[in-house]
């Protein structure tokens, strides 16, 4: 298959990037199927938070107490601290869910 280099627009940013004929022969190698969405400097951006640990602050849907996120909340959907989201999931799926690692109220990280 041949491939020619393609310029798309990065979803976190919206600076144009070329997404070169080599990196497209490296995700048909891999067997990735999706164009990249974000530029290399947002992918680079992303990686970087995820290994630091970037937690977010956030009220919690059901019990209002502040809480923090590894992940940008978003305003459509409802978040949970980890005791209601633990409940939460009980209650759906009729057993106990694992406790999630990354999710803290505000108090409990306090305690520490």
């Amino acid at each position: 298959m041949i491939f020619e280099d393609m310029v798309l627009r990065c979803i976190d940013c919206g600076a144009e990037f070329v997404f070169t004929a080599g990196e497209q022969s490296f995700y048909s190698e891999k067997g990735l199927l999706n164009e990249p969405r974000r530029c290399p400097d947002c992918r680079d951006r992303r990686r970087q938070e995820r290994e630091q640990g970037v937690e977010y602050p956030i009220i919690c849907a059901e019990c209002g107490q502040e809480a923090t996120v590894p992940f940008v909340p978003s305003e459509d959907r409802p978040v949970y601290c980890d005791e209601c989201y633990r409940k939460r999931r009980e209650r759906e799926e009729g057993r106990k869910a694992p406790r999630p690692r990354r999710f803290k109220r505000k108090e409990q990280e306090a305690n520490r």
